[in-house]
C-alpha cells in the first residue's frame, strides 16, 4: 500500500518541480529575480547547462545518461521489492521524482531551470527536483544505516545453523 503513496507523491514532485520552472520561466527573466522571503531566499531563472554547481558543463547527453541510468536503477530496487521499509522506498521516491524533473529539463531544453537563491550565503541557484534528490539521498543513508540490515537484507542461512544431526 505504501509504495502506491510514495509512487502518488513521486508523481507530485515532478509536477511540483516542473509548474514552478514553468511558472518562473514565463515571470522572472533570466538572469533577474523576485524576493520570495526577504533576506533569505529569491526566485532567480538560471538555465544550469551541467551538474551540481554546473559541474560536467555542456555535457547535456553524459547527464541524460547517467541520470537516466540512476533513475532506472533506483526505481528497479522499488518494484523488485528489493527496498521494503517505507523509509528506503520514501528515499527512492525522492530520488527518482527529483531525478525525473531535472531529467525532464534537460531533454526537453538542454538545461535545467533552477530558482532557489539563498540570499543570506553563497550557494549555487537549485530547484525543487535538486530539494528531492537530496532529502531522498539523506533519507537513504539514515535508511541503510539503521534500518536496511534489520528489514532488508537478504539472510543467509547457510552460517551458524545445525543441520537435524547437531552440528
Amino acid at each position: 500500500m505504501f509504495y502506491a503513496v510514495f509512487a502518488l507523491a513521486a508523481a507530485a514532485g515532478v509536477a511540483l518541480d516542473q509548474w514552478l520552472k514553468a511558472y518562473v520561466t514565463a515571470n522572472i527573466p533570466v538572469g533577474q529575480a523576485r524576493p520570495l522571503w526577504p533576506g533569505v531566499v529569491e526566485l532567480r531563472t538560471v538555465h544550469n547547462y551541467g551538474a551540481a554547481w554546473s559541474s560536467f558543463s555542456g555535457m547535456r547527453w553524459l547527464l541524460v545518461a547517467v541520470t537516466a541510468a540512476i533513475v532506472l536503477t533506483v526505481a528497479a530496487a522499488v518494484c523488485l521489492r528489493l527496498v521494503r521499509h517505507p523509509l528506503g522506498a520514501a528515499a527512492c521516491c525522492m530520488i527518482v521524482s527529483g531525478g525525473l524533473g531535472n531529467l525532464a529539463d534537460r531533454v526537453r531544453l538542454g538545461y535545467v531551470v533552477d530558482m532557489f537563491n539563498l540570499e543570506f550565503m553563497n550557494y549555487p541557484v537549485f530547484n525543487v527536483a535538486d530539494i528531492l534528490v537530496v532529502c531522498g539521498a539523506v533519507l537513504g543513508v539514515v535508511y541503510y544505516l539503521w534500518f536496511y540490515e534489520k528489514y532488508d537484507q537478504k539472510k543467509d542461512d547457510s552460517h551458524g545453523t545445525a543441520d537435524a544431526s547437531g552440528q
